[in-house]
């Protein structure tokens, strides 16, 4: 079966891909032209280039494949409103979805997010029953994702094209390039970051995430979400995990929050006035101060999703920034 898979060479879809190979999938991947995809090096892979915004390139890398996997998005939180986040998220995705019915294709794992739900506690975590509650944060980038979520559980209804959409936390492990999520990681390890405050987020082991992206193309149903999740954690208990694992010292000042949200509002209007992105914006503030905890039960039991423990994800990804001499 070939599948073709957009996003290939972030953090995500570099681990989908190597599943996808691991599961016996013939792959094309979807490569912007003159992008550095040093990740997808020496793969057995079909490399095609073109964009989701571009109706003709995608029309031509579509043709001839069974599955879809749309991982290619503006994950971008500066500035909190844009139009190119708006236009590759939600207008990217109805050019695909629009190609995939043209080429009669079997069916379109899309990835989204788990802030298309609402979060919960420890006792009570955010499930796919759980409503939207993020537009709060006045993210163009979690609004657009929701915005388009909406839209592919709407055409699955009408068309009655295969859609299953997979919404993974917060991830971390290997293959992360730019790198992403893996900032937060970095930081933490070379002992930049001065404090924590009193939220918390899920954290989800990436390679876990692409064994359940890759099955959702052949289990999970049609016309439903699937929270990917791994560990709930408080930063001050994600802080021990590291103390845990690298014997490095975490941060002990706990930040209140009207400091930290005052501190992002203020680096905020610098930003703009000044025109550089801020470290701590007023949305990265606010969300740092919630919990953000996910349940993944149903992943779990309809799509295989394995529960790796945290430990193994953070070291593996501090392992791959060694390795490719991002840190010492």
């Amino acid at each position: 079966m070939k599948t073709l898979l957009t996003g290939a060479d972030g953090l995500l879809g570099s681990n989908v891909v190597r599943e996808l190979i691991r599961q016996g999938f013939n792959v094309r991947v979807l490569v912007e032209r003159g992008r550095n995809t040093g990740t997808l090096d020496g793969l057995d892979i079909e490399k095609v280039e073109g964009n989701i915004l571009d109706k003709t390139s995608l029309a031509e890398a579509v043709s001839g494949c069974d599955f879809i996997i749309h991982a290619a998005a503006s994950t971008s939180i500066w500035p909190p409103q844009s139009e190119i986040i708006r236009k590759v998220n939600i207008e990217g995705t109805r050019n695909l979805v629009e190609a995939a019915i043209e080429n009669k294709v079997k069916r379109i794992v899309h990835v989204g997010t788990a802030n298309s739900f609402g979060a919960g506690t420890k006792e009570n975590p955010g499930d796919e029953s759980s409503p939207f509650s993020a537009g709060k944060y006045k993210l163009d980038y979690i609004d657009s994702k929701y915005k388009v979520q909406q839209i592919l559980l709407n055409e699955y209804k009408s068309s009655k094209t295969e859609i299953v959409i997979v919404n993974p936390t917060f991830m971390l492990g290997p293959f992360d390039s730019k790198p992403s999520s893996g900032q937060f990681l970095l930081a933490l390890y070379q002992k930049q970051v001065p404090g924590y405050t009193k939220g918390g987020r899920n954290f989800l082991y990436v390679k876990d995430a692409a064994v359940a992206v890759v099955n959702a193309l052949t289990k999970g149903r049609p016309g439903e979400c699937y929270i990917l999740a791994g560990t709930n954690l408080t930063y001050k208990e994600f802080n021990e995990v590291l103390e845990k694992t690298f014997g490095i010292k975490p941060p002990k000042i706990r930040f209140p929050k009207p400091v930290i949200i005052t501190y992002g509002g203020l680096s905020e209007f610098s930003g703009k006035v000044f025109g550089f992105e801020p470290k701590v914006s007023r949305a990265v503030a606010k969300i740092s101060n919630d919990l953000h905890f996910y349940n993944a039960k149903k992943a779990v039991d309809e799509l295989d999703l394995p529960q790796t423990p945290i430990e193994t994800a953070v070291k593996d990804a501090i392992d791959w920034f060694k390795k490719m001499k991002y840190i010492n």
